[in-house]
């Protein structure tokens, strides 16, 4: 059987040391030419092979940082010792993933070590929640309102995957922690971080979707595994971030959300897929806790205004998804796929973006595996850092699971 094969120069790598962690020697790898595989290769093995990958070139082996991975391959001078947060939480993302498909990649290893971010007080906030970095043993820099609501997402799903009551009350504290973050300014919401609130003339001082829509949809999470006790509350949070988005930041001409409200109270009209695959994934839930068509309806009219406003065509591709920022096209994509069966055309969204992955994995691929962040396959740009292979391999794994696949198949 002919299958897509990495040159043999990758087979004779060795280990070497490097500056306190042990990282892949570093040969510059070439884009692929594209070749296809007489027998197509199963979506589940694509992302196993990928996670190996980041593994491989990405694992940090000795010193502080042992078991997390490095922001860049190769590591670049003024790097920190270990990624930051955010591509971190998407390589457990895309392990979960693989977790689900039936294969044993020490996920809870990699869920575990969320707690080397974790910072017990921040700019005078005495409530623990996740830094933007660690130095291998605590957490360090921002912390930022999305990035724990992000992590919480992936601590409900780790217990709902392993029944471990130590990540349940993880995702707990982060409750809290969102709760000290919540103002009246501009009507309510959450700004962007704790360290940038209501900072006149800097454009990072904001109230972004981001954060109020990944809130949203980690306070729904959590409503479905919570004690009885904390549920009127938690659902009361989650509704009022939903509400202050969908005043603020909805766009009424196609259901799309802008980027975020200026400390000014003017509008960034920028529009992210991720950050309206967040409130379609919010309004689905809002409808199924609420029994609320409303919600529902509004989540549709999103994914409909999405594929219009961010699906074009690109290169030889007659339909493609941003050549750029493919972690935030996978938000989307899960949204789709949750949506699915509430509206039937959404099979068509993801069969576009099955068709773009395709593409990307036969002509936007260096020679060593790794993936560019543009799939149409026309510039290699930021395919070093870790987070573009974390968007590559969550959706594989996405897409493997879509279509039934599973590692343990016959």
């Amino acid at each position: 059987m002919k299958k897509l094969m990495f040159p043999l120069i990758f087979i004779t790598l060795m280990l070497i040391s490097c500056s306190g962690d042990d990282i892949e020697e570093y040969i510059p790898p070439e884009p692929i030419t594209p070749e296809e595989p007489e027998e197509p290769v199963a979506y589940h093995t694509k992302a196993k092979d990928l996670f190996d990958l980041i593994n491989q070139f990405y694992g940090v082996r000795s010193g502080a940082a042992v078991g997390l991975f490095n922001e860049n391959y190769p590591k670049k001078s003024g790097d920190n010792i270990a990624s930051y947060l955010w591509p971190y939480d998407g390589l457990v993302s895309g392990a979960a993933l693989l977790h689900k498909l039936g294969y044993d990649v020490k996920y809870a290893d990699l869920v575990d070590n969320f707690d080397v971010y974790y910072r017990t007080s921040a700019d005078g906030v005495n409530i623990g929640g996740y830094g933007s970095s660690t130095n291998g043993t605590t957490g360090g820099g921002t912390r930022f309102y999305d990035d724990n609501s992000i992590v919480g997402i992936s601590l409900v799903e780790a217990y709902k995957l392993t029944n471990n009551r130590d990540y349940l009350d993880k995702a707990r504290q982060i409750v809290q922690f969102l709760k000290s973050g919540e103002d009246n300014i501009h009507g309510g919401g959450l700004w962007w971080n704790e360290s940038e609130k209501n900072i006149s003339g800097n454009e990072n001082s904001n109230k972004p979707t981001c954060s109020n829509g990944y809130a949203t949809l980690f306070l729904l999470e959590y409503y479905t595994v919570c004690d009885q006790s904390e549920k009127s509350d938690v659902l009361a949070f989650a509704r009022r971030l939903y509400t202050w988005v969908y005043n603020n930041l909805r766009d009424p001409a196609d259901g799309c959300y802008w980027n975020d409200v200026q400390v000014s109270g003017s509008v960034n009209k920028m529009k992210w897929t991720y950050n309206t695959g967040v409130m379609i994934s919010n309004g689905i839930r809002l409808s199924q806790i609420l029994s609320d068509q409303k919600y529902l309806n509004e989540a549709i009219e999103s994914a409909q205004g999405a594929y219009s406003y961010f699906v074009r065509p690109a290169g030889k591709l007659a339909l493609a998804y941003p050549n750029h920022d493919p972690w935030f096209t996978t938000k989307l994509i899960r949204s789709f796929v949750e949506i699915e069966p509430y509206y039937p055309s959404a099979a068509n969204y993801i069969k576009t973006f099955i068709n773009f992955l395709d593409y990307g994995y036969t002509h936007a691929r260096f020679s060593n595996g790794l993936f560019y962040e543009d799939w149409t396959g026309s510039d290699p740009k930021r395919a070093e850092q870790l987070l573009m292979q974390a968007a590559a391999l969550e959706s594989l794994g996405v897409v493997a699971l879509y279509k039934g696949e599973s590692a343990n198949a016959k």
